[in-house]
């Protein structure tokens, strides 16, 4: 018999090792089997909330941000890559970094929709795949269509301003408890883990949790 599993994913669009982290925990729960039937959820963060929806050169803000050269970025980008196709997710050209807080409004409602899981992937593939601007309401809308929402509600969703509250408390609540970067994973409440941990490190923490349960 499966054995029921919560995981909480807090993430950011925006951010690579988000992506990297999504993929390698999505293998370590199919390692598992038909040991566990994990419920996987995902939360936002903002890692540039003031950014404005044009965003900035990623090279610029990255230098400004972190203090690196051009040269650690390219070299930074280069290992992206590769920590990416390790675990199945490919990395494209991306020249800009960008808001994501109506992303993160849209996933909101997608989860509402039971559809936020799909979407994440979909925008995580949008933006980091493909260079396309997360911020840009017919990339969410194109996005929202691709895993089976309705485009004219996204659309909606988006130009409303719907759900800004909710995922201001959510953002809120996570850093309260003392989440200030992403990935960070939660499993069954009880175990954190924080950063794009390969496959085997999330696939022992669920162990653990399973025998200890």
């Amino acid at each position: 018999m499966k054995k029921p599993l919560r995981i909480d994913f807090v993430s950011d669009v925006a951010c690579p090792w988000c992506a990297i982290g999504l993929s390698s925990l999505q293998l370590a729960i199919a390692r598992l089997g038909e040991a566990v039937d994990v419920e996987l959820v995902t939360h936002p963060f903002e890692l540039n909330p003031q950014m404005g929806n044009d965003g900035e050169a990623l090279v610029e803000h990255i230098g400004k941000k972190y203090g690196r050269t051009p040269e650690q970025i390219a070299e930074a980008q280069v290992a992206l890559r590769e920590r990416g196709a390790n675990v199945g997710f490919t990395f494209g050209p991306r020249t800009r970094i960008y808001n994501t807080f109506d992303a993160h409004r849209l996933l909101h409602w997608a989860a509402i929709k039971g559809k936020q899981l799909p979407l994440k992937e979909a925008l995580l593939r949008a933006y980091h795949s493909e260079g396309k601007a997360p911020s840009d309401h017919d990339v969410l809308v194109d996005a929202a269509e691709s895993v089976g929402l309705d485009a004219e509600q996204a659309r909606i969703v988006l130009q409303s301003g719907d759900y800004a509250d909710e995922v201001r408390a959510e953002e809120e609540k996570y850093q309260a408890m003392g989440i200030h970067s992403v990935p960070s994973i939660i499993v069954d409440n009880r175990y954190l883990l924080t950063g794009a941990q390969p496959v085997e490190a999330f696939e022992d923490a669920i162990r653990q949790n399973l025998a200890e349960a």
